[in-house]
């Protein structure tokens, strides 16, 4: 049996219906699940997948113990970024799922073809892939910057 290694950093994902969220995970992102611990009541205390290599963990909500997700909370400061092979092809597919398409992709200044979703339990999630001839050093970068925002310099604070 091989030894498990937990990555040094995961999200951990509060869903009203977790075991559902995996399922959505698999369909929108690719996702493969690693495990589920139920509760004796059947809600999720604990389940993983991954998603490009990168481990999420998920638990179902338990207003009780305080854990709630996004749409009970009324939305979410946290976004997750998923990088693909191709943004577009992605955000359809999570949006045939049944996810919320926030942003379509579109070409940004830093070099990435990037969009955002807001998957059905309220958690958002950036899409991107890189773009040919992306800016690489940070002098390129800024200049990229200035030219997106019509020349004008960032204020400074």
């Amino acid at each position: 049996m091989t030894e498990f290694t937990p990555p040094a950093l995961a999200p951990h994902l509060v869903c009203a219906g977790a075991a559902d969220a995996i399922e959505f995970y698999k369909q929108a992102f690719g996702a493969e699940e690693m495990m589920r611990l139920p509760a004796p009541d059947g809600k999720l205390m604990h389940g993983a997948i991954t998603i490009n290599g990168a481990m999420v963990m998920l638990v179902d909500e338990m207003k009780e113990m305080g854990a709630l997700g996004p749409n009970a909370l009324g939305g979410t400061p946290v976004t997750l970024h998923l990088y693909v092979a191709n943004a577009d092809a992605s955000i359809d597919r999570a949006a045939q799922a049944g996810a919320t398409v926030v942003m379509p992709a579109t070409d940004m200044f830093w070099g990435d073809r990037y969009g955002q979703v807001k998957d059905p339990w309220g958690h958002m999630w950036s899409i991107a892939h890189s773009l040919p001839n992306a800016p690489q050093g940070e002098e390129e970068l800024r200049k990229a910057a200035e030219n997106a925002m019509c020349g004008q310099p960032p204020a400074s604070n």
